[in-house]
């Protein structure tokens, strides 16, 4: 206790004289980034598994890509189970003016088994439960269509070939998901009337899901049934996998937070090897004088863990604190994304903040402390003697090994633990290398030159190379997170802008029949705008590469797997369409043999190569063609793009329908309605507006990344003034030798900013080389497109680098001119 009480008061003393603020600023940041991001993810995790049931609208779900077989039913009824079955798909809402792509869902009697639907009579007015489906006829709104469609209760909106009235409109669907379709306005009907509708067609895109609620035993038991006699384009969900597009969202939201507190960590690790090494210089003579007086080693090394420990606790609780308010903002940005409420946070992320901030402070400052603790008594008498080195090294290998345990803790994926270990550890040292090397020749020039202030600074700085270097390696990682952060984000972002030019197509139009070609060329024509390319789309799922059964099962990647169960768009032709490359074999143009030509990125996929026989089930027949070229397509370009296009004679006997794109002027909006009013059955995409409603969402998750690599810019800014602090008292000791022999105010001015310039630079440039290298990767192999860094980053992290070092450095020495020499050399001892 008396140990405990001696190292409080010395807290309190190193927190009243300023030494403790660096260190306790930079685990704040830290466990504020982790808990914050850890709070979140708990939250969000367990309102998901709650409300997973009524986000099914049932026990269970199952999704296809055609018509349940009555067998299932059958079978959930077999076992007292109760079931209820929708239907999803785009289509074309109209009225007499206007006309809205929506989000259709047709409803079965029952409908949800979990959940509810809330309706209103309108806009603005009180809702309550509906605790029924649409009546025949009728149509229920969304709040969105209503206003976009300009329509009241009572009024006919037009869906194929139905004239349906307007019943209601909806507030509140349980299980209404956050991925393309649910971002579209919302119409429900009844499914009695889907038949009418004409909507559903060879070739539409449809799912039929297949609701299914009842007591746990006989869920579990059908669920079994289940899994045993799902076929291709059938799959089950449970509260296990329930809103997959809202998981993976959040999944790859998370990877970009963890990513986030990792770099904070990480920052944060080095600020505290940073200042605890300042603090451990700064109290040798305190040691010293310590054991002088009788203190053993071990009793100076219990009061200095003690202090750490004590302030520790502390720092790490108020950064539990801090990523405890930032959490409740950051679930505010993303109630509308996660549409359920989200429960109160856990205690576990606490726990997990807590641990973290005292393994970052024993990891990193325990080695600085064994030296404190091993301070001899006669560095009272000659101050070079310091404390004990190879224990030093065996300690500094600790605390990188619980780091790297917390980067891959934190991480929570292999993948991405190894290449944030690993790019951080070549980061550290490429950029010790550079500085290393461009000091030294720093050094070199300046021994050439005239002389002047600027020489003295140079010369401090090849004086001081090891500190130099630890300081510019550290400048650099912080203003590399800086430019990442500002410059790089603005140029990607920009490039991605300018992939698609102004005249770039921004309607797609799906459904089309081929007894409408014609009708639909007219009405182009009519309308003053150019003729639309038509081009076949034929639905198909790959069964088998050169003769093996493609198991969807035996894919590790979701993506890939994903593929593997849909069924793809398939098309044929003789030329090659615009946009697309050939980067492998030969394009078929008429050939009379069958042949196939596949997309680059999907080839990679499958591991697709020349030569290889790929088969098709097309409409319950066979089909079977040779790969004999590979294509690069402008994905980006927005024209109609195919994975796979055949040659003539493939798939020309099987029924398709239509599909083209192409550009709207503003002007004619209205044509669109025309359309429509004229083909019913037609689907008109509007790209811009799909883009706009997708952006919205990411929009959000977007909010909360940038809010959390908020704390990894601000563990930057502790880096960059823990690095200039590091060297603070030599550089006092330094001044006040250069005024005692005689060097005058100005030239120890001059030498101080051209230290503090050249450090800066140094540290900029390779700060805006890193820079711009992580966004090349990014952006080729990441984002996928063409990315040319410019110089603009080198010259700003240069400028930023020099500017901010000096004002930073400044700020910290200025008052140092206007000190007596005699009294920095007393107090430096």
């Amino acid at each position: 206790m008396k140990t405990l009480k001696l190292a409080f008061r010395m807290m309190l003393r190193d927190l009243r004289a300023g030494e403790l603020h660096l260190l306790g600023l930079a685990i704040l940041i830290a466990v504020a980034s982790l808990t914050s991001v850890g709070f979140l993810a708990d939250r969000v995790g367990r309102g998901l598994d709650r409300e997973a049931n009524q986000l099914l609208g049932g026990d269970l779900l199952l999704r296809a890509d055609h018509p349940w077989s009555e067998n299932f039913v059958d079978a959930a009824r077999e076992r007292g189970l109760a079931t209820a079955g929708t239907v999803l798909f785009t289509s074309m809402a109209s009225t007499a003016e206007r006309a809205v792509l929506t989000g259709v869902k047709a409803v079965d009697e029952g409908y949800p088994l979990r959940g509810a639907v809330r309706i209103a009579p309108g806009p603005n007015q009180a809702d309550a439960e509906a605790g029924r489906v649409p009546a025949p006829g009728e149509l229920w709104l969304d709040e969105r269509l209503f206003a976009e469609l300009g329509v009241k209760l009572g009024d006919t909106v037009g869906l194929g070939l139905v004239e349906f009235r307007v019943g209601g409109m909806v507030t509140f669907e349980s299980d209404r998901g956050a991925n393309f379709f649910s971002l579209l306005p919302r119409a429900i009907f009844n499914t009695a009337d889907l038949p009418a509708t004409g909507l559903l067609v060879e070739g539409s895109r449809a799912t039929w899901r297949l609701h299914v609620a009842g007591s746990p035993q006989d869920v579990a038991a059908y669920e079994a049934w289940v899994k045993d006699n799902l076929g291709r384009g059938e799959r089950l969900e449970s509260i296990d996998n329930a809103r997959p597009e809202v998981r993976a969202a959040l999944d790859q939201a998370q990877r970009f937070l963890r990513l986030a507190a990792l770099l904070a960590v990480i920052l944060a690790a080095v600020a505290v090897g940073l200042s605890s090494r300042r603090f451990m210089a700064r109290h040798l003579d305190g040691c010293a004088v310590m054991r002088c007086l009788g203190a053993g080693h071990g009793q100076v090394l219990r009061l200095f863990v003690g202090e750490f420990l004590l302030f520790g606790l502390v720092a790490a609780l108020a950064g539990c604190a801090l990523g405890w308010l930032t959490q409740f903002a950051l679930a505010g940005a993303l109630a509308e994304v996660v549409a359920t409420s989200l429960p109160a946070p856990s205690l576990m992320p606490l726990a997990h903040g807590l641990a973290v901030g005292l393994v970052l402070l024993v990891g990193f400052a325990l080695p600085q402390l064994l030296r404190l603790g091993a301070v001899p008594t006669l560095r009272v008498l000659r101050r070079e003697l310091g404390g004990v080195e190879p224990v030093t090294g065996l300690a500094w290998a600790a605390g990188a090994a619980a780091l790297l345990a917390i980067v891959f803790w934190i991480a929570a994926e292999l993948r991405l633990g190894l290449m944030v270990a690993g790019g951080f550890a070549v980061a550290l040292g490429v950029f010790a290398l550079a500085a290393r090397v461009v000091l030294g020749l720093a050094a070199r020039l300046r021994a050439g030159g005239p002389a002047g202030g600027w020489r003295y600074g140079l010369a401090a700085l090849s004086r001081r190379m090891g500190g130099s270097v630890i300081q510019a390696t550290a400048l650099g990682i912080g203003l590399t997170a800086l430019l990442l952060l500002t410059l790089i984000r603005a140029d990607l972002l920009q490039t991605w802008r300018q992939t698609a030019p102004p005249d770039a197509p921004n309607r797609f139009v799906i459904n089309i029949q081929p007894d409408q070609q014609d009708g639909m060329r007219a009405a182009f024509r009519a309308a003053g705008l150019p003729e639309p390319e038509l081009k076949p789309m034929i639905r198909g799922r790959m069964t088998a590469i050169n003769g093996e059964a493609v198991d969807p099962t035996q894919y590790e990647d979701n993506r890939t797997r994903r593929l593997a169960e849909r069924e793809f768009n398939l098309s044929y032709g003789t030329q090659l369409p615009p946009g697309n490359m050939v980067s492998a074999g030969a394009w078929h143009g008429d050939a009379g043999s069958p042949q196939l030509s596949v997309e680059e990125g999907l080839a990679k996929t499958f591991s697709l190569k020349l030569g290889d026989v790929v088969a098709f089930e097309v409409a319950g027949q066979q089909v079977e063609a040779p790969i004999t070229s590979v294509r690069r397509l402008e994905w980006d370009s927005m024209r109609v793009n195919f994975f796979f296009i055949a040659s003539p004679g493939l798939l020309d006997e099987h029924s398709a329908s239509l599909i083209t794109s192409f550009h709207l002027p503003p002007e004619q909006h209205g044509f669109t309605t025309t359309l429509v009013n004229q083909f019913p059955n037609l689907s008109v995409i509007d790209i811009a507006a799909v883009l706009a409603q997708v952006q919205a969402m990411m929009d959000k998750l977007i909010v909360v990344v940038q809010f959390v690599f908020g704390f990894s810019l601000a563990a930057g800014l502790v880096v960059l003034f823990a690095a200039l602090q590091a060297t603070h008292d030599e550089r006092e000791y330094e001044l006040a030798m250069l005024r005692t022999l005689g060097a005058r105010n100005n030239q120890v001015r001059h030498a101080l900013m051209a230290e503090f310039l050249a450090l800066g630079a140094v540290a900029g440039v390779l700060a805006g080389i890193g820079a711009s290298a992580i966004g090349w990767v990014l952006a080729d192999q990441v984002f996928r497109m063409d990315y040319v860094p410019g110089v603009l980053p080198v010259s700003a992290g240069a400028a930023l680098g020099a500017l901010g070092v000096l004002a930073g450095g400044w700020v910290g020495v200025r008052r140092l001119l206007g000190r007596p020499p005699l009294a920095s050399l007393r107090a430096l001892g």
